[in-house]
């Protein structure tokens, strides 16, 4: 399924600056980022929760914050892409 994760952690308090380098170090395991804050993630419903866990260990709740977007299987027809960043495949290969 793909699931779009956004967050926005805040960096103007002790140890934001690593917290948010800590969040996306985590999403980038699971998915390709297609925004500054955002990635697109296939996982299965086990490999989500995983990523939650990790996640919600990181962040500080009471000032930063996560979303998750579930668009399942056909995620396909479900997402439109407009704008000058090149679309990725969030199932092609990775090249590092």
């Amino acid at each position: 399924m793909l699931v779009v994760v956004t967050y926005d952690v805040s960096v103007t308090d002790p140890g934001g600056t690593r917290r948010l380098s800590r969040v996306a170090k985590v999403c980038e395991r699971y998915g390709k980022r297609v925004q500054n804050s955002v990635f697109e993630c296939i996982v299965d419903s086990v490999g989500l929760k995983q990523m939650q866990s990790a996640l919600k260990e990181i962040v500080n709740l009471k000032m930063d914050s996560l979303r998750f977007y579930n668009l399942g299987k056909n995620y396909r027809t479900k997402v439109v892409h407009w704008g000058a960043k090149d679309v990725q495949n969030v199932q092609d290969p990775w090249i590092i």
